[in-house]
């Protein structure tokens, strides 16, 4: 016989007055409560010292709705307890949070509940913030900045003659819209002062070679051809294309196309073959745990209820399998 509450209308979630608005109480515990003390401790002096405890982020979802387990997953409360806010400054992860939200923000902001979208401008204006700091990654925060203007002048999805959400919560969009697009049109890549020494046209051709072979996007290496003394000829020889190859894809693949006079050529007939990576293109992915079905970061791990001595079999989650999950 199925347990009736007080009042079976309600899931009995308790609901939090912050700054950023209502959040549900129980994401708030999951974001805060990350330190366990232990009892046990104790300091030099004889009194109780308490050991932190990290638990790493992690979101318990529904795969599949049944008669026994009905819900659905919440974006906005999905995204807080994977802790992509934080994500953004992990250099690890930033070009899988960049890939998830250029998806989101090209497709779905305007048709998003207002909690996910109050999210996800969270996160593109952290992506802003940190690109300005760090002085990396420009494009990635361009092609963000370009999506979301065009769902603002041209929003896909309507609800009722405008997008989904009240007028107020779209003037605050706007406004956060507007500081993004103002961050991205004033930010340059400053070049080293004068006093900073060796400059990058000092450097002896060996050292600019090793620069080449780490670089792990073609559209930088094909970028460095045009720029001129010293990247031009290193950026043409044979082997950061052989190692851009063979870090994108595998012997068995590389075997299966015909060797070309040029390493950049055969790199392109793969790509042409075997299409672009997938998970391989992000050094960090988020991952599905298979027993208590946990998303979890890889890296990180997460507590398995049900094998929490040993690892959980797990399989990657690429940004457009991450998006399956939710009904957007």
């Amino acid at each position: 016989m199925p347990f009736i509450s007080k009042d079976w209308r309600s899931p009995g979630e308790e609901w939090v007055k912050t700054d950023e608005g209502w959040e549900k109480k129980k994401v708030l515990e999951c974001l805060g409560q990350l330190s366990s003390p232990n009892k046990n401790a104790t300091d030099t002096d004889g009194t109780t010292k308490t050991e932190e405890k990290t638990v790493p982020p992690h979101c318990h979802i529904t795969i599949k709705c049944t008669r026994e387990i009905a819900g659905f997953n919440g974006l906005g409360e999905v995204v807080k307890r994977l802790d992509f806010l934080n994500a953004v400054r992990d250099v690890r992860r930033f070009n899988y949070v960049c890939a998830l939200l250029h998806l989101l923000v090209g497709q779905q902001l305007t048709s998003m509940s207002g909690t996910a979208q109050k999210a996800l401008i969270q996160m593109v204006e952290e992506v802003a913030q940190h690109v300005s700091t760090s002085q990396q990654n420009l494009r990635a925060l361009r092609t963000l900045a370009a999506g979301l203007h065009e769902a603002r002048v041209c929003p896909r999805s309507v609800c009722w003659g405008g997008p989904v959400g009240s007028q107020r919560l779209w003037k605050h969009n706007a406004r956060a819209i507007q500081r993004i697009l103002d961050t991205t049109s004033r930010l340059k890549i400053e070049e080293p002062g004068p006093n900073i020494k060796p400059t990058l046209s000092e450097l002896p051709e060996e050292c600019v070679r090793e620069i080449l072979l780490r670089i792990g996007d073609v559209r930088d290496l094909e970028a460095c051809t045009q720029v001129g003394v010293p990247l031009t000829g290193p950026a043409t020889e044979q082997r950061p294309w052989r190692e851009l190859a063979a870090a994108h894809y595998t012997p068995q693949q590389r075997s299966c196309v015909t060797q070309r006079a040029h390493w950049k050529d055969t790199y392109h007939a793969l790509k042409r073959t075997f299409g672009a990576r997938g998970c391989d293109d992000y050094a960090e992915t988020l991952a599905l745990c298979r027993r208590c079905r946990c998303l979890f970061w890889r890296s990180l791990g997460h507590p398995c209820v049900e094998s929490p001595s040993e690892l959980a079999p797990h399989h990657p989650v690429q940004p457009q399998d991450f998006l399956k999950f939710f009904s957007l």
